[in-house]
């Protein structure tokens, strides 16, 4: 309870730099290690033989990222302390055939990711990321992070009862947004477009992994600027935590564990994927390290058996004009501090011990917690928490931070909460 707090105000100012410059899954990983190389850490290649030297290394597969340091004395059988969190968020992704229009207005067909807030994707100001695939097999990140495409919302004149009845939107008629205006659509012209923003010669790309994001950049929000306002919160503020905890705990990093990152993609749509949590790539990547130092299966069966995970994601903050949607008993506030989420039912995978560790990673870091329950009434949402424990095998504690507007293009969340969650979470890797 003396340790003074490793991050301050500057984490959350750092935060905001890394969503601004995160608009994908892809950016979000190639940025978190950039910020792991700056610390010592290294790149190792699956199709590589790995050796069991001590340091930081990261694999990076996609959209994904698992991190993690070999401490100096580390044996083969040193359990893992794992921060697990995803790296996408719901939005509009562009469709194989991009290009469409009608009545003089250009249009880019989208398909809807996840489950967003759609009406917080109207009239709002829209740039294009993602991965390009080259001929030559290899791939360039794009971001066009200027105004480009909008969804424009119907005016009121022709839907009068929408305040009174509620805006109802259509998934396929009413979310393909307009970037321009002309006659017959050109196919082909988005991804000419995109080759001429990345500095590609034409006829380069033969494949695209592209979204739409806000480009209003993230803000300070409030009388006193106690807020923060932003994009995919829900969950880079977690990726951001975790890598700034893993390459701070990875300095002080003891033989009695090894500290890991595990940054999936597509939790939003249910994790069944080679980058995602329900996939074999952090179980691959733990047994390849046991491996590599040495060990054996039973090696492995004990390392697995002795580990913990933290699935950190974001949470719902009580909501002052909907308070009687939550439970009456737990009403997480934001700039509280983490939130730990529990469900009997097991969409969470927190319980007793888990909480119990938690709580001592809270109380060493001197981080106030609080604890999340969905109201009975209301169906629970569910994270990577209960996929890595069943998959993996490793006890699994379900936390994360309190937001307001959860997959709304633009969240909201406390400006203290972030390194609050930072600091936490460097306690737990540090053991």
């Amino acid at each position: 309870m003396s340790e003074p707090p490793r991050f301050d105000r500057g984490h959350t100012d750092d935060l905001m730099s890394f969503l601004a410059a995160s608009p994908t899954p892809y950016h979000a990983v190639a940025n978190a290690a950039e910020r792991l190389e700056k610390a010592g850490f290294r790149q190792v290649a699956e199709t590589d033989a790995w050796d069991g030297a001590s340091g930081g290394k990261y694999v990076l597969r996609g959209g994904a990222i698992i991190a993690w340091y070999v401490p100096e004395g580390a044996s083969a059988h040193t359990p893992f302390r794992i921060v697990g969190a995803h790296t996408d968020s719901p939005n509009l992704r562009v469709k194989p055939r991009p290009d469409s229009g009608a009545h003089g207005w250009r249009q880019v067909a989208v398909e809807i990711y996840g489950g967003p807030l759609l009406n917080s994707w109207l009239d709002r100001d829209l740039g294009l990321a993602g991965r390009l695939s080259l001929r030559d097999g290899s791939t360039r990140l794009v971001n066009v992070d200027r105004p480009l495409l909008r969804v424009p919302q119907l005016a009121i004149h022709l839907d009068r009862s929408v305040n009174a009845d509620g805006l109802k939107l259509d998934k396929q008629r009413h979310m393909q947004p307009v970037w321009g205006m002309g006659g017959d659509v050109r196919d082909g012209e988005l991804i000419a477009f995109l080759e001429e923003a990345a500095g590609l010669p034409s006829g380069e790309v033969t494949g695209w992994d592209l979204m739409v994001h806000s480009v209003e950049p993230p803000a300070y929000l409030g009388r006193d600027r106690e807020l923060v306002a932003g994009p995919r919160m829900d969950n880079l503020l977690s990726v951001h935590a975790g890598t700034a905890a893993l390459a701070a705990a990875a300095r002080g990093a003891g033989p009695s564990h090894i500290p890991v990152l595990a940054a999936f993609d597509h939790e939003e749509n249910g994790s069944q994927s080679d980058t995602g949590a329900d996939g074999p790539l952090l179980g691959g990547v733990l047994e390849r390290s046991v491996f590599a130092r040495g060990g054996s299966y039973e090696d492995r069966a004990r390392a697995f058996a002795g580990s913990v995970c933290l699935s950190s994601d974001t949470g719902h903050a009580v909501h002052p004009n909907y308070a009687e949607r939550h439970d009456p008993t737990h009403h997480p506030r934001v700039d509280g501090g983490p939130i730990l989420k529990v469900n009997v039912n097991n969409r969470y995978a927190t319980d007793g011990s888990g909480r119990a560790v938690f709580a001592a990673a809270c109380e060493k870091a001197d981080v106030p917690f609080q604890s999340f329950v969905s109201n009975n009434a209301m169906p629970c949402g569910t994270t990577i928490g209960p996929i890595t424990a069943a998959r993996h095998g490793i006890r699994t504690v379900d936390i994360g931070v309190a937001i307001l507007s959860m997959h709304s293009a633009r969240e909201l969340c406390g400006a203290n909460d972030p390194f609050l969650l930072a600091n936490a979470l460097v306690a737990f890797l540090e053991g």
